[in-house]
């Protein structure tokens, strides 16, 4: 809106000082000619700006002089949330809003603290998704996410393990992780709060019915909860692997949770100069399909069910190979 941008022109040179016709144009997505159009009404509407020509020209607010008009709007206040976040923003259509909060926000500031606020946003950013990773953009993303900002009820269509069920969810947060976005919500009629993948939602109604948010519920902590209790539930077994330096090394770039075999609790099979770990995985079948990927560079100790499930793996990928031959 026309509006929105001689607002956001004013914070700009409020924040920022200086700033010439292309720069203000490419931040604003317009041409230059429409920024020129733009100074003229400010400047017409009574705000102290002017322009210099030439190689260090631009457009400046008359020192001393701001603009009191930064009160965030709602959405603006959801994406202040996210404006270290472009990816997630952009998703949840509130890309323009955190560039607009971030604006308001700067433009409220001390010369000096806009001058450290600046210093961090060029020198962090956040990237949520993994090393290659698609991100993941969730069809019914937006609609969910005002269910959230409105505590409305939802009717969904939703594809777990199980299969498809119908379910009517009362939404009570969001968290994006890895790139995947995840909803926390109770289902009708039900105690306690679960997850559900958004990707996993095949169809979405939203209901004009509100729901009373629990008012203890602490969105962060649950997830730290969920997590845990889900990471222990799922790693029931542990793998005995003996890895070489080269192993060892991608071991620590994947992440992956290990502990050292106390020395002396070694196995005779383990070759000279390898360390050896214990690893959880999630199965058998799991846990050999995981290991494989680190080839030579790996060997499994145990435990035996294991060491067989690995040694068939490779029969089997060897016998492969032969027929292509």
């Amino acid at each position: 809106m026309k509006a929105s941008r001689l607002l956001s022109i004013m914070m700009m040179l409020q924040a920022r000082g200086r700033m010439t016709a292309p720069v203000l144009a490419e931040a604003l997505e317009v041409s230059e000619r429409t920024i020129l159009r733009d100074i003229d009404q400010l400047s017409t509407a009574g705000v102290p700006i002017w322009g210099d020509r030439g190689r260090n020209g631009g457009f400046q607010l008359r020192e001393g002089w701001s603009t009191d008009l930064t009160g965030l709007t709602e959405h603006e206040a959801h994406a202040l949330f996210l404006a270290g976040l472009p990816g997630p923003a952009t998703e949840l259509g509130l890309d323009g809003m955190a560039t607009s909060a971030r604006l308001k926000m700067i433009a409220s500031l001390s010369p000096d603290s806009r001058e450290q606020a600046d210093r961090v946003a060029s020198r962090l950013h956040i990237d949520t998704v993994d090393w290659y990773r698609a991100q993941e953009t969730p069809l019914f993303l937006r609609e969910v996410a005002n269910a959230v900002w409105g505590s409305y009820r939802i009717e969904v269509k939703y594809e777990s393990w199980q299969g498809l069920s119908s379910r009517e969810l009362e939404p009570l947060g969001l968290v994006v992780k890895g790139g995947a976005w995840y909803l926390i919500a109770k289902m009708v009629g039900r105690p306690g709060a679960l997850t559900f993948r958004l990707a996993n939602i095949s169809e979405l109604k939203t209901s004009r019915r509100r729901f009373k948010r629990p008012a203890r519920f602490d969105l962060a902590k649950h997830w730290r909860d969920a997590m845990n209790r889900y990471e222990t539930d799922l790693y029931r077994l542990t793998a005995h692997i003996a890895v070489s330096p080269r192993g060892e090394n991608w071991l620590a770039n994947a992440r992956i949770r290990t502990a050292p075999v106390l020395q002396g609790a070694g196995s005779a099979e383990v070759p000279s100069g390898w360390k050896e770990f214990l690893m959880p995985i999630e199965s058998i079948e799991h846990g050999a399909r995981k290991l494989l990927e680190y080839g030579s560079n790996l060997k499994v100790v145990g435990p035996q069910e294991l060491k067989n499930k690995f040694l068939e793996e490779l029969s089997q990928l060897k016998a492969l190979y032969k027929k292509g031959a």
